[in-house]
């Protein structure tokens, strides 16, 4: 099938064309503001699906509405009629067309246009009346609050917020660009007269605010957001899009002695911790039991013993654990326990705990085992 893709750089461009690849769709012609105007004509001719995507969002002059929208739209529409070309055409609208604004009133043109090229042709016209979309490649100041909070949030500087309460719907790129597809094959929601992106999400200005700034932190107090709920699991994908590209990595407080090191990774308010254990050859760390907290044990590099001995008995239990083969100890409550490192390396050993540690309730009792 070839694919006509208007405003193939943008933001949401760039997005459907990478997908459209992964997909396997091969014959994508790709129209940007920097192409030849003859290209529109000849991609005209025999494409066989439109996406109508670019538009214009700030433009320094308020008649740039008319042309970027308006004008370019009714020349896709000229072009197919002229070549009798009846490609179904998906164009991105927005909420502001039901608002009297330069901008709003601009996609309201196009609209009009396209419904009237579907009632001449019979051409499937597919309109989207976009909310706010987010996600990766989207432009800070331009044509997303949350790329413009997140950018600036990422690099400590000041963002701008004039009333928190504000209402925002939210929109997801990736949700966005799989209605799209699904329109391509024929199969788009539908909402009377429009088409719809099925998955979005209502917040206020505030909230967002707080969610993307936990992100920032979260590199401090080593929390792992709620990837259970939906939009902070996209907006935390879109925060790390916009890091700065020297500061990917950060570093652990590292808890070091003799006998090696004791590093918290990941803390989760819901599912306990991570934390990454290094021991020395001979060193034996451990002699403990708890109550309630339970761990998980999984040695990565080097030889260890895990010892175990019931509270109250006098039998030893013994696992021998290896980086060569991964396998998972569990540490039941009421046992006390040790890992010593019988190898000749260093012992690396992940450990989960089902708690965050609490210096004011720590439930660790030391006891040999």
């Amino acid at each position: 099938m070839k694919i006509l893709v208007t405003g193939a750089n943008g933001f949401i461009g760039k997005n459907l064309v990478a997908e459209l690849t992964n997909r396997g769709y091969r014959d994508i012609y790709t129209y940007t503001r920097d192409c030849d105007p003859s290209l529109l004509e000849q991609y005209l001719q025999d494409c066989q699906f439109v996406f109508h995507l670019a538009g214009v969002n700030r433009p320094k002059d308020e008649h740039e509405f008319e042309s970027g929208n308006a004008g370019l739209t009714s020349r896709i529409v000229e072009l197919l009629q002229r070549y009798d070309n009846r490609a179904p055409v998906l164009i991105t609208s927005s909420i502001q067309a039901e608002r009297d604004n330069p901008y709003g009133r601009s996609k309201k043109i196009a609209e009009t246009i396209l419904f009237e090229h579907n009632r001449a042709t019979d051409a499937k016209v597919y309109i989207y009346r976009l909310p706010n979309v987010f996600g990766k490649w989207s432009r800070p100041n331009y044509n997303s609050v949350v790329a413009t909070f997140a950018y600036n949030i990422a690099r400590n500087l000041d963002i701008q917020i004039h009333d928190p309460n504000a209402g925002l719907t939210l929109c997801y790129i990736d949700d966005v660009v799989d209605e799209f597809i699904r329109a391509l094959e024929g199969r788009p929601t539908t909402e009377g007269d429009y088409c719809i992106v099925p998955t979005t999400y209502r917040t206020s200005v505030g909230r967002l605010a707080e969610i993307l700034e936990s992100f920032r932190t979260s590199r401090q107090n080593l929390a792992i957001p709620d990837m259970a709920d939906e939009l902070t699991k996209k907006l935390y994908s879109t925060y790390l899009s916009f890091l700065p590209e020297d500061q990917f990595a950060y570093d652990l407080k590292m808890h070091t002695d003799h006998r090696g090191s004791f590093t918290e990774f990941i803390r989760t308010s819901e599912r306990g911790q991570v934390s990454i254990n290094i021991s020395k050859p001979g060193i034996t760390k451990g002699n403990h039991w708890h109550h309630t907290k339970n761990e998980k044990f999984l040695v990565v590099s080097g030889e260890g013993l895990i010892r175990f001995r019931k509270i109250g008995t006098d039998e030893i239990i013994e696992y021998r654990v290896s980086g060569e083969r991964l396998q998972v100890v569990d540490i039941p409550v009421g046992y006390t326990h040790s890992i010593v490192n019988i190898g000749t390396t260093d012992l690396v050993t992940v450990m989960w705990a089902n708690e965050c540690f609490d210096p004011s309730k720590p439930d660790t009792y030391f006891v040999e085992v």
